[in-house]
């Protein structure tokens, strides 16, 4: 009976074992793919951002600190044309404002203009 009893133990840790390789072949298989999403992903990236970069340095693959950094790089230039658009915006509101004060002026001097006449 203890026979059968280790024969039925080893029997399932068998079976335990052939289910752990075959999640294990899963979980390698999604990792295959998730490394090709991801590659795929960073050579897109690198596409929209720099259709030359997108190839790499010589042909080389992109990687990981290459995306970072062109995308810093992007992040930085829109920080920058934000600020260069709300400065720009804050002189043409500037000039609205001196425009109006002038044609004020003009309307002014109009009427007296027709008074005196």
């Amino acid at each position: 009976q203890a026979e059968e009893e280790l024969k039925e133990g080893c029997a399932r840790q068998a079976l335990q074992l052939q289910e752990m390789g075959r999640r294990e072949r899963l979980l390698r298989a999604d990792v295959g793919r998730t490394k090709e999403q991801l590659e795929s992903f960073k050579t897109r990236v690198m596409g929209a951002c720099s259709p030359a970069a997108a190839v790499g340095v010589a042909g080389k693959a992109v990687t990981e600190q290459q995306v970072i950094e062109k995308v810093r790089q992007i992040s930085d230039e829109n920080r920058q044309s934000s600020g260069r658009e709300k400065c720009l915006q804050e002189e043409l509101n500037s000039r609205l404002s001196k425009e109006k004060e002038v044609s004020a002026n003009i309307e002014v001097f109009k009427k007296s203009l027709r008074e005196l006449q």
